[in-house]
């Protein structure tokens, strides 16, 4: 499945429903329009081939929910997730092999479908109220429905229908109850079931899907703070707020209120003022919110990863601020890509910035499968119709076709390494001449960019932080170069961080394995000192993934008088997905140089 046989798959244009598309500035496309290849191809394609299609769903995923009812185990297994990325994947590649295990998993979860509506894995006297039922459920009901949007498979909507009517039902015929045995909210119980509802509800018109969000959920005034910690009633579950918030922002599309923006406002601003993201774009410690930017072994949910880059794709498109797409890369190369072992088989739960990291035991639960999910998203995050125009918003080897108008289909062809290197050509094959608006993401960390379009340099500045547009009359094989200058940087630690840098080049971050060094396997990396004057690279390293890089940097070794003596070490560092990666941020002799910078994400209006 590498990018030139990517190419050949048929590509098909874009789709918006109008209902949902009335306060969106950027309109998607569908995962069918967009082919990749690059690191977000091979990412891709590896989940695919080393993960989804080696898993064991039979006896991990499905058996489960065939046992026999009093005997059900009531475990927790994310079947409805799996079939999500099934779907996502097979509509997306057209491989034959993926089409064959989501038609299974869909199949199957139907065939255990009872005459109520019901598909899980509890007991009858246990159901709906114990803990994860009803998330186990609604994202069953969520993957099928996504079946028939994608595939139009009418059985499985009409099942993820009976399963949603089932909870809407057993809902209004008894109170609500606190999801047993643990202290969590209600709505960390039942996370994913507004989008469920939702999701529905643009499937099929049917009303009461948007009243149980509206008026039994009362989506619109849910206020959640930012809590800081794991405590009490584990409200500031990471994933779970996220995860509301979206579905708050999908509602906001149709029917615009206010009180529906603010929870997500107050994210922003707990991540980009208040400390709540770290150097990777990661959010979260043990699950829930923090500031304190340690990073130590519960850092970064996988889930919470995930649905970080899900929710600025939604903020993105409504408010078509170019700082969320910088967001999302910064999160997508370096917290995305680090939860995942290079060859794609193994998944995280967490994943660290200090210390060592460790793979999830399974290929059930929430984290391996919200992580398929948002790999199999990513086409649709690279390129979005503007208005009367195109944004591309990734960079990647990549092509993707946009309907502007019955009339006009316009083909996005991306040649690049990135991000390897910053130089990026676009190729636009308009289906006839046209004139129309064309927006590249600026990325904020890239001080000097360049803007060319046929070989000659555009008159006007290109600004950082900002979406460059270029309006002309386009032609076929018309060609824009963009020069996104990568210069490593060294960007200061915060809070549990401060004193120390991180070294950075373009969006991603570099780490210190240390297995390559048996000198430091006693050594408490936190005591290194490293030359800022001294870094140097990028240098090829094809250890984390073909065509990447590595820098190299000098430094002194614990207790080693500085700056007075030479450096006694050289350090190279690699990508911060590298596996065995283990360090990030490091101590200088002067931590506010004049080589050191503010990280440029953050602190914005």
């Amino acid at each position: 499945m590498k990018y030139s046989c990517l190419l050949k798959c048929v590509c098909l244009s874009l789709i918006v429903l109008p209902s949902f598309a009335s306060a969106e500035k950027l309109q998607p496309l569908d995962v069918r329009a967009v082919k990749v290849g690059g690191e977000i191809g091979r990412r891709i394609e590896v989940t695919i081939t080393n993960n989804l299609l080696v898993l064991d769903v039979d006896k991990d995923f499905l058996a489960p929910f065939k046992a026999e009812p009093a005997k059900r185990s009531g475990a927790y297994i994310g079947l409805g997730k799996l079939i999500d990325a099934a779907v996502r994947f097979a509509a997306h590649t057209h491989d034959e092999r993926v089409k064959t295990l989501k038609r299974h998993l869909v199949s199957e979860a139907i065939a255990a479908q009872e005459a109520d509506g019901y598909i899980g894995t509890f007991q009858p006297a246990k159901r709906m109220w114990s803990l994860w039922d009803i998330h186990e459920m609604n994202y069953l009901a969520y993957g099928l429905a996504m079946d028939h949007r994608f595939f139009g498979e009418k059985a499985s909507l009409e099942a993820s229908r009976k399963l949603a009517d089932f909870i809407v039902q057993r809902w209004a015929a008894e109170p609500p109850k606190l999801p047993s045995p643990w202290n969590i909210t209600l709505y960390m119980g039942v996370t994913g079931l507004e989008n469920t509802m939702l999701a529905l509800y643009r499937e099929t018109g049917d009303p009461q899907y948007l009243d149980f969000v509206t008026k039994t959920r009362h989506l619109a005034n849910w206020n959640a703070r930012v809590v800081i910690g794991r405590h009490d009633d584990i409200e500031g579950h990471a994933y779970a707020h996220l995860c509301r918030c979206i579905a708050q922002l999908r509602l906001h599309r149709l029917q615009p209120n206010t009180r529906l923006l603010k929870p997500t406002h107050d994210v922003l601003d707990f991540i980009l003022r208040g400390e709540g993201m770290a150097i990777t774009g990661e959010v979260g410690d043990h699950e829930c919110w923090h500031d304190t930017q340690e990073g130590t072994i519960n850092l970064g949910e996988s889930c919470a990863t995930a649905y970080l880059v899900r929710w600025l794709d939604e903020l993105l498109r409504m408010e078509g601020k170019p700082l969320y797409g910088d967001l999302m890369e910064r999160i997508i190369y370096n917290g995305l890509f680090g939860a995942q072992s290079p060859d794609g088989r193994r998944i995280r739960y967490y994943t660290p910035t200090d210390g060592p990291r460790s793979y999830h035991k399974g290929d059930t639960y929430c984290c391996p499968n919200n992580y398929r999910r948002t790999i199999a998203e990513l086409p649709a995050y690279i390129c979005y119709r503007y208005g009367d125009g195109i944004a591309v918003n990734l960079y990647a080897q990549s092509e993707a076709k946009v309907k502007l108008s019955p009339q006009l289909t316009v083909k996005v062809r991306q040649e690049t390494d990135y991000p390897g290197s910053g130089r990026v050509t676009i190729r636009l094959e308009p289906s006839r001449p046209a004139q129309f608006p064309l927006r590249l993401r600026i990325p904020r960390w890239c001080e000097e960019p360049k803007v060319s379009v046929n070989g000659e340099a555009v008159a006007k500045a290109v600004k950082p932080g900002e979406f460059f547009v270029i309006n002309r009359n386009w032609q076929s094989d018309d060609r824009i170069e963009l020069d996104l200058p990568m210069p490593l940087r060294l960007v200061a630690g915060r809070v549990a961080q401060a004193g120390r840098v991180a070294i950075m080049r373009g969006p991603q971050v570099f780490c210190l394995n240390r297995s390559r060094y048996p000198n430091l396997a006693n050594t408490d990396l936190r005591l290194l000192v490293i030359d800022p004057k001294s870094v140097e690279g990028p240098f090829e390293d094809n250890s984390v993934r073909p065509g990447g890089v590595a820098c190299r940097v000098k430094a002194w070794g614990a207790g080693a008088w500085y700056p007075g003596g030479k450096p006694n070490l050289t350090l190279e560092l690699s990508e911060f997905a590298d596996p065995a990666g283990e360090f990030t941020h490091f101590k200088v002799p002067n931590p506010r140089g004049e080589q050191i910078r503010n990280d440029e994400l953050l602190a914005q209006e």
